[in-house]
Order: structure tokens, then C-alpha cells, then sequence
């Protein structure tokens, strides 16, 4: 079995939570165009992180850590959904960015560390490793047809997820792809 093979569900998602960390400081300090294309990084994968744990861990989670664990972590999601995407609309200059990053910041490092102590260990102690790895497959996948904008009006569920995010996650894809064209034309 190879690295990959063998990293559970518990793993990739806790090693997800400290690339966002790393990428909410590295967004933090850098000014510009290098500010502007992290902060795109950022959003990202936020975007496909939710949406994945919404479709694969949530649901899990319901189960071995409890609904009332799994709707407080849902609505913490939906409002960094709305905050983030207020933060793409104003943009990387406006003179409120930062101030309304940093509380970004700190919800969403809140919300992983109450993710890390209330659904993670629920899930470990009470799911195979099979099935710990199994679900880190189904999470890179559902990453990958997951949207890389939020969209806080398609809701929380993985049923919303599942019949939203495709088409939405086609609809980003093509238009992160129109940016990158006309960025590149222009330097």
C-alpha cells in the first residue's frame, strides 16, 4: 500500500486545515498581485474543502459524533461561505480586506479546531481504518468536482452539494480559466 493508500479521512483533512491556516497568514502578509493570486488559493480551497466534508465527512459524522455537533459546524460553514464570498466581491485592495480577513481567519481556524476535537476523534474511535481511508478517497473525490467559489445560497447538505456543486464547480472552473486567459494576456 502506498502513502496515499494508507492516509485516512482524518489525516488529509487535518493536513488540509494547516495549508488554510498557512495560506490565511501568507495572504496576510503579501501586498499586490502576489496578495490578489493567494487569496484566489485560498478561496479555492476553502470552496472544495466544505463542499467535500459537506458530501462525505458530515454525514458521517451525524452519525458517530451526533446532529447537534454537525449543525453547529454547518453553520459555521454557511456564514464563512457568505463572509468569503463578500471577500472575493470586494477584492484584494479594498481598503476593508484585511480587517474582514482577519476575522475570517479566526472563525475558520475556530471552526477546524472544534472539527479536530468534536467530529475527528468520534470518527476515529468509532470507524475502521477501512473506512477512514475509504472516505478520504471519496473526499478527494468530491473535491474534485466540487465548485471553487463559495455559493452560500446552495445550502449545507450533501444532497445540496451533490446536485448543485457540479454544475457550479463547471460554471467556476470555466470562469478561473477566462481570469487566467485575460491575466495572461495582460502581463
Amino acid at each position: 500500500m502506498t502513502a496515499v493508500q494508507q492516509r485516512d479521512v482524518v489525516d488529509l483533512l487535518q493536513k488540509q486545515h494547516e495549508e488554510i491556516k498557512s495560506l490565511f497568514n501568507q495572504v496576510k502578509v503579501a501586498q499586490g498581485e502576489q496578495k490578489r493570486q493567494l487569496f484566489q488559493e485560498l478561496v479555492r480551497l476553502l470552496a472544495v474543502h466544505e463542499s467535500a466534508e459537506e458530501i462525505v465527512v458530515h454525514p458521517e459524522a451525524r452519525q458517530q459524533a451526533g446532529e447537534q455537533v454537525v449543525q453547529a459546524r454547518l453553520q459555521e460553514e454557511d456564514e464563512a461561505k457568505h463572509t468569503l464570498a463578500e471577500l472575493y466581491d470586494m477584492g484584494t485592495d479594498h481598503p476593508q480586506f484585511n480587517t474582514k480577513l482577519e476575522s475570517l481567519a479566526q472563525s475558520v481556524i475556530a471552526h477546524a479546531e472544534r472539527e479536530e476535537q468534536e467530529e475527528f476523534p468520534q470518527l476515529r474511535q468509532k470507524l475502521s481504518a477501512d473506512r477512514l481511508r475509504q472516505m478520504a478517497g471519496a473526499v478527494e473525490a468530491a473535491e474534485k468536482i466540487a465548485p471553487t467559489r463559495p455559493h452560500p445560497g446552495t445550502g449545507e447538505s450533501a444532497m445540496a452539494n451533490l446536485l448543485a456543486g457540479p454544475p457550479l464547480a463547471i460554471f467556476d472552473r470555466i470562469r478561473d480559466a477566462v481570469r487566467d486567459w485575460r491575466e495572461s494576456r495582460n502581463r
